[in-house]
């Protein structure tokens, strides 16, 4: 099954044009390989669809969860691999204000705005701005200025650039043009170190580097504290399997991770992810002051690449980020760009197998 599945990806990469809705551009799907690590791309959402490394006997698998068609992707709710924005995570009823202007954004979670609105960035056609396909993949998107209630135009583009054969680098960058707006984006691909098709991810190690989290109240939205994480189920500073504690909460982990500053002025480690059984370790560095870990919960029974059923706890979130909700809360780092500003944000992923 994993063979035809390889070869489903390559002829798709090759065959499939798809016409998004009310839009002339086209879809396709994008490789990027350099020795045994493959990444499977579409402009759909800027999205990965698949990450392929090999486990501690050599064999390749695919570590994240997907889909095979593009029309999946256009019904997908819960956001596998795409690039979340303008403003990741979640906004508080849904609304801000900004320089004296109140802006009203759609409410498409419980009341509050959750990555971007009802179609975010990761529910557009990107453009292909280049691709090579043992190094890169650049894709762009013009945001409209109201584009789901956020104000002025931005200019989006993000890279998906192979370093070596064991890492990757996400890079998103954005301009906005003639207003102040919020910037926040995250990249939301959900994990699964023993394959994506292998089951939960309860036995997963996992090692956040951050000592803090900004709780929330019923509906998600950070109280504007911050927490320690020393003697609460939320403490991996030290690595423990991501199940060890998971019943001590409302059944899932979904919190936004205030991480340490290392010694690196630019960048900081963020996470380690090490599953016994295949061997592969992922580890996470990012420019970014936060990171949502999230466990999926609440995923259940979702056809995937493959033939795959995704249950609960089928894969983790990574996600870096901005605070949520931080357009409301002045104690928060702030994601307002301005015109003449640039919003940067990287992401470093390395793979291992031992």
């Amino acid at each position: 099954m994993f063979k035809v599945y390889l070869v489903s990806s390559f002829l798709l990469g090759l065959l499939l044009l798809a016409q998004a809705n009310g839009n002339d551009k086209k879809i396709g799907f994008y490789e990027l390989k350099r020795g045994n690590m493959r990444l499977n791309l579409t402009n759909y959402g800027a999205t990965i669809v698949s990450v392929i490394v090999p486990d501690k006997h050599g064999k390749l698998g695919d570590i994240t969860l997907g889909y095979d068609d593009i029309e999946q992707y256009k019904n997908d709710t819960w956001y596998f691999g795409a690039l979340v924005g303008r403003v990741a995570n979640r906004i508080g009823d849904a609304k801000f204000t900004l320089d004296g202007h109140k802006y009203k954004l759609p409410a498409n979670d419980h009341g509050n705005t959750l990555h971007g609105g009802f179609t975010g960035f990761g529910d557009v056609v990107w453009n292909v701005k280049s691709h090579k396909e043992d190094s890169y993949i650049t894709f762009t998107y013009d945001s409209h200025d109201n584009e789901q209630g956020f104000p002025g135009r931005l200019e989006v583009a993000v890279s998906y650039m192979l370093i070596g054969t064991d890492k990757y680098v996400v890079k998103m960058i954005a301009k906005p043009l003639d207003k102040a707006t919020p910037v926040n984006l995250a990249q939301h691909t959900y994990w699964n170190l023993g394959g994506h098709n292998s089951g939960d991810i309860l036995s997963h190690q996992v090692q956040i580097f951050a000592s803090n989290i900004t709780p929330v109240d019923q509906k998600l939205i950070p109280t504007g504290k911050f927490q320690s994480v020393k003697g609460t189920p939320y403490d991996f500073l030290e690595p423990r399997e991501v199940g060890s504690k998971i019943h001590d909460l409302p059944g899932l982990y979904d919190m936004n991770y205030v991480l340490d500053k290392g010694s690196n002025q630019h960048f900081r480690k963020v996470v380690i992810v090490k599953d016994n059984v295949s061997g592969r370790k992922l580890e996470l560095w990012s420019n970014q002051p936060g990171l949502q870990f999230y466990t999926s919960g609440m995923l259940t029974s979702t056809k995937g690449k493959g033939g795959a059923t995704y249950n609960k706890y089928g894969g983790i979130a990574l996600e870096t980020q901005g605070f949520p909700d931080s357009v409301n809360h002045p104690n928060f780092p702030s994601q307002i760009v301005r015109p003449g500003e640039i919003y940067k944000h990287y992401m470093v992923y390395r793979f291992t197998a031992s």
